[in-house]
């Protein structure tokens, strides 16, 4: 990583994107600021969570200096007050903006984040309390996820428009496969090197690089094992065991990648286009491809808890919101309505 932390009162720079000391954390003495940048260094591993609770622990510590608050003076009254002017109104994003009302997930987000920087600086001495522990966020109960799924039908059209006689479209057609047939996430399946696609026995295996560290191995559909034959084969990798499997191409050309690891901004660009180009409409992502394998999964009979295994998810419940079997009425439901 080539960020750097930008501290106050001339702490040293640390490489874990750019934050800065609020001040009413700097005004506790050096101590506690080195204390506030340790549980983001520390504490949270992965960059977009970090980005996300920094922004919503600055965010909260400059609403409290606004107040005339001190560090040690934050009450739970104070963190309930400015939880509940989130829900209700939200805040100003930019000088002048009208704020908007947070989402009860977003809302819940930001106390997460508040109460684990309380409770890490609880921990270092910093206060004397939490001030977050006893505040209770928005009640928010998801059944279904609002990932786009597209039909078997589309999605077996999708894959087929996209052209075999170029290598790029070898490289879409493949990455889109591996997160149809392993449940991956996008970013697991772009961690994959060459060598992460190996055999055991006669039959192919994929080792994926899953969040937190885990690392999930799934044995090879047979259609995925094809595709990424097909694909290693035109590209000429197969000997680059730890090289990007995934890689870039230069101007979108079909002939040739580069040695780049594809990132999943370019992803969710390349699956745009190609369902653009299929005349698909909805506004399928990356993620409705895991979703997508998910549900045809268990259309065809797989149980819930094999599916939670093979998508590397802690809880049935996450795997759940995945299932979109039950979203189609039938003609014969809507026929029961006789008058």
């Amino acid at each position: 990583m080539n960020e750097v932390i930008t501290p106050t009162r001339h702490l040293p720079a640390l490489p874990y994107g750019e934050l800065v000391v609020p001040s009413l954390v700097a005004d506790q003495g050096e101590r506690a600021a080195k204390r506030f940048l340790e549980f983001f260094v520390a504490e949270i591993r992965n960059p977009n969570t970090r980005r996300a609770y920094a922004r919503a622990c600055t965010d909260f510590l400059h609403w409290c200096e606004a107040r005339g608050l001190s560090l040690p003076g934050i009450e739970p009254a104070h963190v309930a007050a400015y939880i509940e002017q989130l829900r209700q109104t939200g805040l100003p994003r930019k000088p002048g903006g009208a704020p908007a009302p947070l989402s009860p997930p977003s809302v819940k987000q930001q106390l997460a984040a508040i109460r684990m920087l309380f409770d890490w600086l609880v921990v270092g001495q910093i206060v004397p309390h939490n001030p977050a522990s006893s505040v209770r966020g928005p009640k928010h109960v998801v059944a279904r996820g609002k990932t786009p799924v597209l039909p078997r039908e589309d999605a077996k059209a999708m894959l087929d428009a996209i052209e075999t006689d170029t290598l790029i479209g070898l490289r879409d057609r493949a990455l889109i496969a591996t997160l149809l047939y392993t449940f991956a996430r996008i970013e697991a399946a772009l961690r994959m090197n060459v060598g992460d696609y190996f055999s055991l026995g006669k039959r192919g295996r994929v080792r994926l690089h899953e969040k937190g560290g885990k690392v999930h191995e799934m044995p090879v559909h047979h259609a995925l094992e094809e595709m990424l034959d097909a694909y290693i084969a035109a590209a000429g990798i197969e000997g680059d065991k730890k090289a990007p499997l995934f890689r870039t191409a230069p101007g979108r050309r079909g002939d040739r990648l580069t040695a780049t690891r594809l990132q999943a901004r370019e992803a969710y660009g390349m699956i745009r286009r190609r369902s653009l180009a299929a005349g698909i409409d909805a506004p399928i992502g990356c993620h409705s491809w895991r979703a997508i394998g998910i549900t045809n999964y268990l259309e065809n009979g797989g149980t819930l808890e094999h599916a939670q295994q093979m998508a590397a998810h802690s809880s049935p419940r996450t795997t759940k919101l995945y299932d979109r079997t039950k979203d189609e009425v039938t003609l014969n439901e809507v026929e029961r309505i006789r008058l």
